[in-house]
C-alpha cells in the first residue's frame, strides 16, 4: 500500500459491498483497496500518505469495534467510517465516542458516503501535516547546541537576558548571540513563535 496520494481502506467480508463501494470511490478518482478482515489489513503494509478506512461493523474474526480500539492502542490514526446493516444506538454512540468519523447503514447513501471518505481524508491529511511540521521543529532543536538549548528553555520560561546571563554565569552579550542563533536555526523570527514551537515539540 505505499502511495502518496489519497487512500481509501475498505475492510468488509462481503465481496458485493466491496466491489460496489470501490466503484462508487471510482467515479470520484478515489483509490481504493481492500481487505476481507481486519487481520488480514493488519498484516500488511501501512499506508504513507492521507488515507481512511471503511469499516464493517460484524468481521470474521477481530470485529470493526474491537478492531477500532485496536488502532487506538497500537498508535495507528487512522480515520474510520463505519458501515453496518445491523445497526443500533448503543454500537453507534460507541464508535463515535471512540472518535469515528461517521456511522452509515448499509445499504449507504452514496453522498453521505462520500462526504463521510472526504471529510476522513481531509481530517488524516491534516494529521499528516501536522506530523511533518513537528518533525521538522525536532529536527531544528537537535541543530542547536546544548547551550543554545539551555537558553531556548530559559526563553521559553519567559526569562529575560540579564536572568539567563546570571543563571549561566555569562554576559548578556553572550544570551544575546545565543539568542540570535536559536531564532536562525529554529527558523522562528519572535518570542511567542518560539513559544508555540517549544510547546509543540514537547513529547506527548
Amino acid at each position: 500500500m505505499s502511495q502518496t496520494g489519497p487512500l481509501v481502506i475498505i475492510i468488509d467480508d462481503d465481496a458485493d459491498t466491496r466491489d460496489a463501494l470501490c466503484g462508487l470511490l471510482e467515479t470520484v478518482k478515489l483509490r481504493a483497496v481492500t481487505f476481507a478482515s481486519a487481520t488480514e489489513f493488519m498484516a500488511s503494509k501501512r499506508p504513507d500518505g492521507p488515507c481512511c478506512i471503511v469499516l464493517d461493523v460484524r468481521l470474521p474474526g477481530l470485529g470493526g469495534l474491537e478492531f477500532q480500539r485496536r488502532l487506538t492502542q497500537e498508535n495507528i490514526p487512522l480515520p474510520v467510517i463505519f458501515i453496518t446493516g445491523h445497526a443500533d444506538v448503543p454500537m453507534s454512540v460507541r464508535a463515535m465516542k471512540a472518535g469515528a468519523v461517521e456511522f452509515l447503514s448499509k445499504p449507504v447513501n452514496e453522498q453521505e458516503f462520500l462526504d463521510a471518505v472526504q471529510t476522513a481524508l481531509e481530517r488524516d491529511s491534516l494529521r499528516l501535516e501536522t506530523e511533518r511540521e513537528v518533525a521538522e521543529l525536532r529536527a531544528r532543536h537537535r541543530s542547536l547546541t546544548a547551550r543554545e538549548q539551555q537558553i531556548m528553555t530559559s526563553l521559553v520560561a519567559g526569562k529575560v537576558n540579564k536572568q539567563i546571563a546570571a543563571e549561566l554565569a555569562i554576559s548578556e552579550v553572550t544570551v544575546r548571540l545565543h539568542r540570535l542563533q536559536v531564532m536562525r536555526k529554529m527558523q522562528i523570527g519572535s518570542l511567542a513563535q518560539l513559544i508555540r514551537a517549544a510547546d509543540r515539540i514537547k513529547d506527548p
